[in-house]
């Protein structure tokens, strides 16, 4: 009685590409909590806050999120290219 299963382990490709989508999807969640997190420090010594190091931490945290989006992209593209979608195609069942 042996039954033919499916494997158990997916693909290595499918893999990646369904774990690149994934971060693509928190990437927003992520990028809240990062520009949220100077909410949470403590002031120095005194008791007025100081707001010179939060901004350069939101300029910054603002940058890499901008590279790791466009890093992510890219890989997303490619991705599609290799589906047989064409570039100006709209993703598979997105809203349309």
């Amino acid at each position: 009685m042996s039954r033919r299963r499916s494997p158990l382990f997916l693909a290595r490709r499918s893999y990646r590409r369904r774990r690149l989508r994934d971060a693509a999807r928190l990437l927003p969640v992520f990028g809240a909590f990062l520009f949220l997190l100077p909410i949470l420090w403590e002031p120095a010594a005194t008791d007025q806050r100081d707001t010179a190091p939060d901004g350069v931490y939101l300029f910054a945290v603002w940058a890499v999120l901008i590279l790791v989006a466009a890093g992510m992209s890219r890989g997303l593209k490619a991705e599609a290219l290799e589906d047989g979608a064409e570039a100006g195609d709209p993703p598979e069942g997105g809203a349309g």
